[in-house]
């Protein structure tokens, strides 16, 4: 732990102070390169479709209870502001939890990331969750097959670094179980989520 913690957590303090955006409401434009990898992941055989269905339910069990940031256990927190793709829509809220992100696993049942929509009274919405690891740590893995990981059949999006995230190179697979998202249940950026209703906390006073 001590040993990924030194490796990682300059990249995590990096993407806090530059991005969570205390003086607007919406995160950077994404790169072209990014923006290439929003394309829908399409469930074209009955055994894929099932699968599908199978990662969205789980998604839907295991943060049924988390209908506000302020229900999630505890090890989340928020990240990044709230991330807008502009024309692409948005991704909404992050509430990382850092401990899930570092050690290098992936499982259905506890995602890396729980994603919410800003609402104009103040309140979030819970829309879905987000499976994040690190590049490095996955392919240093010999018991992983090269290349992205899949989660019941869906293919993790490639990031790599830089990228507007302060991150290193990670991969990442969106599950909007809780939001339609007329793009793909998969893709990452939702056309039907918006950033409008973010108020960051205000900077501190000098």
């Amino acid at each position: 732990m001590t040993t990924w913690w030194c490796r990682h957590v300059p990249y995590l303090v990096t993407a806090a102070l530059l991005l969570v955006n205390v003086g607007g409401s919406q995160a950077l434009a994404q790169s072209d390169h990014e923006h290439a990898l929003v394309g829908q992941q399409k469930a074209s055989t009955p055994a894929q479709r099932k699968h599908a269905n199978e990662l969205v339910k789980a998604v839907r069990d295991v943060t049924a209870g988390f209908q506000s940031p302020d229900l999630l256990p505890e090890g989340y927190q928020l990240l990044f502001g709230c991330v807008s793709g502009g024309e692409f829509g948005a991704m909404g809220l992050h509430f990382v939890n850092l401990g899930l992100v570092g050690d290098g696993k992936l499982n259905k049942y506890t995602p890396e990331i729980v994603l919410y929509e800003p609402l104009p009274n103040g309140k979030m919405r819970l829309t879905g969750a987000d499976y994040l690891v690190f590049a490095a740590d996955w392919d240093a893995n010999p018991n992983h097959p090269k290349g992205p990981p899949e989660l019941d059949g869906q293919w993790f999006h490639f990031f790599e670094a830089p990228n507007r995230f302060g991150l290193p190179a990670f991969y990442t697979l969106h599950v909007w179980a809780w939001k339609d998202n007329p793009n793909g249940t998969f893709t990452n950026w939702n056309p039907n989520v918006s950033c409008d209703g973010f108020n960051p906390p205000p900077a501190p006073f000098p």
